[in-house]
């Protein structure tokens, strides 16, 4: 072994090497010698018959007189030394008979010692055993790192032999990867980094959402700088032992230490460094001692030793403030959802194990994915891969990258789920509403594609939208044309079958909470002017999960908005039902075009565009529909 697996394996406690096997059979092994030195070294065993002749020539002083045996002393020594004997016994009417013939004999008693040893060392090794196989499944890591080393660190330490990931397999993150470039060239050569006084931050918190690439980044610092990552995550230094948490603290912060140069990856912080006394009834808990005794690492350690910790989580939110203060977290480096560049970079490295078509384009993919992260792009190729591999293909097709889209999305198809030609005809006008409205105003994304198929658990029918480019501002007007698609489904059905039905209940609840937001957040609307009077109810990040929130604004403001909102979703519907109108027998043809080949792809959709005359612009709708316009309401 040379020098430098010698410097990366983990320094091992003497202690803990010690094999309690060897200890059991020791510990037996000088009891059974003891016993029989004492059993067949202070006596000397003689034959019966002999024990016969010394009783005759009245030589014996006292005996002993057991089931089995007799112990006797001579009244003087023997000629040969004997003193102490011992004879085991026979039969007397044997032993009549043998002395007639003058015939040496002797008593043999069968040895019962190891039936007695194993009478009750088999049960104690029963239940050790089974001790030791609860121990062993409660902790893999075997008795001596479950019960002996319960408060040891379960960091798993990977050398760069064994990451082998480096910043060329990271793609999408550039800007995170210049931040982190500095702690790289630190670690490589601290003395020279800090030769004009500066310091490398203690720690650097990745901030981000789900599969952006948190972890892999880390990795990649550790493959850059050859250095050792000790990685290990947040929920593993909580135990049901109050204190066990800490303690594997101190021991992961030593070992990375003895190491240094090296880094400490921490991952899902949250779980460990949650804010104290903001949840739950608070109090000295397992975890409230473990997240004290991390601030105390933070606290102690230098930088220059060579350890430079790291952390991921995607609830930042909820961490403890005095977590991320300056001197313990001193930096943070947000990962984000990659824009469209990003997302030509991250599927560039994942297409290099895929086999392709010439006709695919990673501009393409990428263009169609806006929002997905790398962990979704990643299992975007793969399902691509499957279904290619699934029709015995050659090689994977831009049209399998599209079914592939299709299928993250929206779901699996449902060609076995069977629908009576009514509602067949309902969902077919439904999903060319939504299109046709999409077609017929500007600023909308692009339609790809309108089908009957029935999708995932509850979708009978799907129109695919994508935007050609990412965006991060949207004008009012765009939120007008993006809420009318959202109710062309339910206006399609007005103004074919004068009837409506469920399918729109996802699509109302959109537009309405695109309408609250429009009037309660963005100041949209000249009805309540430029206030917000509502907050961001979603948690950083993660913002499909909505929070609760108290109202604090009057009754006549909660009125005021009530009527607004529904202004604003009647007149995206008006706007719908009136493009609609004006192209009834274009809606009529298409439809039962759709309800035949049941999808429309791009090249039918452009024809469909073509063919849309009327794309009315109407004036605001933030005001509730004058009277005359309410006979929609009673439609």
């Amino acid at each position: 072994m040379d020098k430098k697996d010698k410097k990366t394996q983990l320094p091992m406690d003497k202690k803990t090497q010690i094999n309690f096997w060897y200890v059991i059979i020791a510990v037996l092994g000088i009891l059974l010698i003891q016993s029989m030195y004492a059993r067949y070294t202070k006596v000397e065993p003689i034959p019966y018959s002999r024990f016969h002749t010394l009783l005759d020539e009245d030589k014996i002083a006292e005996i002993a007189i057991t089931e089995n045996h007799i112990y006797g002393t001579l009244k003087g020594e023997g000629a040969d030394g004997l003193k102490d004997f011992v004879t085991t016994r026979v039969e007397p009417e044997l032993a009549d008979k043998l002395d007639q013939h003058h015939v040496t004999y002797t008593g043999v008693v069968q040895s019962t010692w190891m039936r007695d040893l194993l009478s009750w060392l088999l049960p104690m090794a029963i239940f050790f055993g089974i001790w030791l196989f609860i121990i062993r499944r409660m902790n893999p890591g075997g008795m001596t790192g479950g019960l002996m080393s319960i408060g040891k660190s379960r960091a798993k330490v990977f050398v760069e032999k064994e990451t082998k990931v480096t910043f060329a397999d990271v793609a999408g993150v550039d800007e995170a990867k210049e931040e982190l470039e500095e702690v790289i060239n630190f670690l490589k050569d601290p003395a020279g980094y800090s030769r004009l006084g500066g310091r490398v931050p203690k720690g650097i918190l990745l901030v981000g959402p789900p599969g952006t690439g948190k972890t892999l980044l880390a990795r990649a610092v550790a493959g850059e700088a050859n250095v050792p990552f000790f990685s290990i995550s947040g929920s593993e230094f909580v135990e049901m032992f109050v204190g066990v948490g800490a303690a594997r603290v101190r021991d992961l912060f030593e070992q990375a230490r003895q190491m240094a140069p090296a880094i400490i990856f921490i991952d899902e912080l949250d779980s460990l460094g949650r804010a104290r006394g903001a949840y739950g009834l608070g109090g000295h808990d397992e975890k409230e001692q473990t997240l004290n005794q991390l601030l105390a690492e933070l606290d102690g350690f230098d930088p220059k030793s060579g350890v430079v910790l790291l952390a991921a989580t995607n609830r930042p939110e909820i961490l403890d403030p005095a977590l991320l203060r300056a001197g313990r977290f001193d930096r943070q480096v947000l990962v984000d959802r990659p824009d469209k560049v990003g997302r030509e970079q991250i599927l560039a490295v994942h297409l290099k194990k895929v086999k392709l078509d010439p006709d695919v384009k990673k501009e393409q993919i990428a263009a169609l994915t806006p929002g997905f992260t790398g962990a979704d792009l990643a299992n975007l190729v793969n399902e691509a891969a499957l279904l290619a591999t699934r029709r015995n293909g050659a090689a994977v097709t831009m049209g399998d990258f599209n079914n592939a889209i299709l299928r993250v999305v929206a779901g699996l198809e449902k060609r076995n789920r069977l629908l009576n030609p009514a509602e067949r005809r309902v969902v077919a006008f439904h999903e060319l509403g939504h299109a046709m409205v999409a077609l017929a105003l500007p600023g909308t994304d692009a339609v790809h594609k309108v089908s009957i198929i029935p999708r995932g658990i509850g979708a009978l029918g799907y129109t695919v939208q994508r935007p050609t480019e990412d965006r991060f501002l949207m004008t009012r007007a765009e939120l007008e044309n993006k809420m009318a698609v959202m109710m062309g489904g339910r206006a399609a059905e007005r103004v074919v079958f004068n009837e409506i039905s469920t399918g729109a209940s996802d699509d109302i609840v959109r537009a309405t909470d695109l309408a609250r937001a429009m009037v309660l957040r963005y100041g949209m609307t000249e009805a309540l002017g430029n206030v917000a009077y509502d907050r961001e109810r979603s948690q950083f990040l993660q913002p499909g999960i909505p929070m609760p929130q108290s109202r604090d604004y009057s009754e006549e403001t909660a009125n005021t908005v009530d009527s607004t909102v529904r202004a604003l979703v009647d007149g995206a519907l008006k706007r719908a039902i009136e493009i609609l109108e004006n192209n009834r027998a274009l809606l009529d043809r298409t439809a039962e075009e759709l309800l035949r080949v049941e999808t429309l792809n791009e090249p039918e959709i452009e024809n469909l565009k073509r063919q849309i005359t009327a794309r009315p612009v109407l004036p605001r709708t933030d005001t509730p529909l004058p009277e005359k316009d309410k006979a929609l309401e009673k439609a």
